[in-house]
């Protein structure tokens, strides 16, 4: 599936919404919950739930990231389900901590 920035997914398999801020090129297989990730418009298939070892959760306003660093989403609305690419866990975002105001 083609990822496109400032596009809006969902899972299938939980409540997770996400915006893409930034995107891989060609086709990826993201899936959260343990199933490909679809548009937030788009029906999920009955029937679906989070798979075994696909249930770490999202939280909302958390940016989840591949290893490269290039590929970010931002959960606006949270779920069971874990985001993972090509079978890879995406792993929630380091914050940076904020300069000292001394």
């Amino acid at each position: 599936m083609q990822i496109k920035i400032g596009a809006r997914y969902r899972s299938q398999a939980c409540d997770t919404e996400f915006i893409v801020v930034r995107a891989l090129p060609g086709d990826l297989a993201l899936t959260c919950g343990g199933h490909p990730v679809i548009d937030l418009k788009a029906e999920p298939t009955p029937g679906l739930a989070v798979e075994p070892g696909a249930d770490g959760g999202t939280e909302v306003g958390k940016r989840y990231t591949d290893s490269s660093g290039k590929l970010e989403l931002l959960v606006t609305k949270p779920g069971k389900g874990s985001f993972a690419l090509g079978g890879d866990p995406l792993p929630a975002k380091e914050t940076k901590p904020l300069p000292a105001s001394d």
